[in-house]
């Protein structure tokens, strides 16, 4: 026991660098830090694996506050409990925080410039392409069958068409899910959950990639 707790310490340095890299190069917010923090956690570190940090990214979406500092936690306490939580968020947090602090008085002088103004739309049109990969990466994950495409397509049209709300979609897609897999399971057909490595099968997550 005391060996896994000074194990999980050690690790924090790790988490706190790695987040704290992501945030001051991550131009877009929450959803654009997603590629960044799959490649550092995903292809990088090797703490998790695809499909686990696109459940993450599901949960964190779908309670409130940001994406990217929601996944951050999540991905940190899964890590190291609630010290890896902690350390992850201040890591994502603190160095955007520190570059806003200095930069909010210098842009409000120099906002009006044509070269900012200009520099302005091309970052946000690179953001885009930036959150479209994102989907696209975790659409690969998350789309299994043709179940989950369907949802896919049904939410994206109601939320092109339909005012609805994020979060009455987020809660059907819950249930869709439930059901889904209950049929499944009632008909004896195999389930995509199957196929998922259990706790046991995932101990490289815990420290073999730092």
């Amino acid at each position: 026991m005391n060996g896994t707790i000074a194990k999980r310490w050690r690790k924090l340095p790790s988490i706190f660098l790695t987040f704290c890299k992501i945030g001051p190069i991550t131009f877009g917010g929450g959803y654009a830090m997603i590629p960044l923090i799959e490649k550092e956690v995903v292809d990088r570190r090797r703490w998790l694996k695809t499909e686990d940090v696109s459940d993450v990214f599901a949960v964190a979406q779908s309670i409130p506050g940001a994406v990217a500092i929601n996944s951050a936690t999540f991905i940190g306490y899964r890590l190291a409990g609630i010290p890896g939580a902690v350390t992850a968020m201040c890591g994502v947090l603190l160095p955007t925080f520190l570059i806003v602090l200095m930069l909010s008085a210098a842009f409000l002088q120099f906002r009006d410039l044509p070269l900012v103004e200009a520099a302005f739309e091309g970052i946000r049109a690179a953001i885009v392409a930036v959150i479209c990969y994102a989907g696209y990466r975790i659409g690969k994950t998350a789309v299994l069958d043709k179940t989950t495409l369907g949802v896919v397509v049904g939410t994206v049209l109601l939320l092109l068409f339909v005012n609805v709300h994020p979060v009455i979609v987020i809660l059907s897609g819950f249930f869709l899910g439930i059901a889904a897999v209950a049929v499944r399971s009632w008909l004896g057909l195999q389930t995509k959950l199957e196929d998922r490595p259990k706790e046991e099968e995932w101990g490289y997550m815990m420290g073999d990639g730092i």
